[in-house]
C-alpha cells in the first residue's frame, strides 16, 4: 500500500485532551511498553474519525498492524464516550440559557433495502436517528444515543426522556413539525398549508424558523466528523462513536 502525507483539520486542544486521557489511562493500568505513544495513539484515533481513514489506511500510515490500528481506535473511542455528557448534565449546564433548540439527524450507515427498521421515510434513505441539542447560537451542547432511522423524531425524543428533562428544568426549547405533540416545554410551528394559516399565525412560524435556523451548525459539527457521514460499522458500536465525536467537540470548543 503506498503512504503518503495527509492532514486532519481539528484543533491542538483536542489532540491535546485525547493524549492526555490516554496517557493517564496508561499510567493507571501500568503496561510498559506500546507500538506508538499517547499522543500517535490519539493522533492516529482522530485521522479515523475525522477523516474516515479506514483500518487498513492507519496501520499503513502508522506502521503499525491492522488489529493495533483497531484495538487503538477502539481504546480512543471508548474512553471518550465515556467522558461525554449525559442529558442531566447538558441540561443543567444550560439551565441559564435563554432556550435550547432541539433537531433530529440522520447518520447515513450502509444497510441494503430488506434492513426496514433503519429506513428513514423522511430523508429516503437507510441511517441512525441522532437528537441533538443545541444553544441559542447553535453550537452542539449534547446528542443523544442512536436509535434506528426508522424512529420519528418526537418518539425518539420520548425515548431519550428529553422533553420531560427539559420540561423539568423549565427551559424552552425550540423544534420542528416533527416534534408536534411532544407538549412540555417544546415549541413547534403551526401546522397546515401557508395560505390557510392567520396573519398571526405566518408570523410566528417566520419568527419560528429564524430561531431553528441556527440547529443547522449543530448538525454541520456532528457531520464534520467524516467518519460519521458514511458508517460501514456494526450499528451497535455507532452511540459510542457520536459521545466520543462530542467529547471531542466539547472539549476542543472550551
Amino acid at each position: 500500500m503506498l503512504v503518503y502525507p495527509s492532514g486532519i483539520d481539528v484543533s491542538s486542544s483536542a489532540l491535546r485532551f485525547l493524549s492526555a486521557r490516554l496517557q493517564a489511562r496508561r499510567r493507571a493500568l501500568g503496561t510498559r511498553w506500546w507500538r506508538l505513544s499517547a499522543g500517535r495513539q490519539a493522533l492516529l484515533a482522530l485521522a479515523h474519525l475525522r477523516n474516515g481513514h479506514t483500518y487498513a489506511q492507519l496501520a499503513a500510515g502508522f506502521g503499525v498492524g491492522t488489529t493495533t490500528a483497531y484495538r487503538y481506535v477502539t481504546e480512543a473511542v471508548e474512553l471518550l464516550a465515556a467522558l461525554a455528557p449525559t442529558l442531566a448534565e447538558a441540561v443543567r449546564a444550560a439551565s441559564k440559557k435563554a432556550y435550547l433548540i432541539l433537531d433530529g439527524a440522520l447518520l447515513p450507515i450502509d444497510r441494503i433495502a430488506a434492513d426496514r427498521p433503519f429506513y428513514s421515510g423522511k430523508h429516503k434513505k437507510h441511517g441512525m436517528n441522532v437528537q441533538l441539542i443545541a444553544d441559542p447560537k447553535g453550537r452542539l451542547l449534547w446528542a443523544s444515543p442512536a436509535l434506528p432511522g426508522a424512529v420519528h423524531d418526537v418518539r425518539a425524543a420520548r425515548e431519550h426522556s428529553i422533553v420531560d428533562a427539559l420540561a423539568k428544568a423549565s427551559i424552552n426549547c425550540w423544534a420542528d413539525k416533527g416534534y408536534q405533540g411532544a407538549d412540555g416545554t417544546v415549541r413547534t410551528p403551526y401546522r397546515g398549508r401557508w395560505n390557510s394559516l392567520s396573519t398571526g399565525q405566518q408570523e410566528v412560524n417566520r419568527s419560528h424558523a429564524k430561531i431553528r435556523a441556527l440547529v443547522e451548525q449543530a448538525v454541520a459539527t456532528l457531520k464534520s466528523w467524516r467518519l460519521l457521514c458514511r458508517l460501514r460499522c456494526s450499528t451497535t458500536r455507532i452511540t459510542s462513536l457520536v459521545r466520543a465525536v462530542l467529547s471531542l467537540h466539547l472539549a476542543s470548543s472550551n
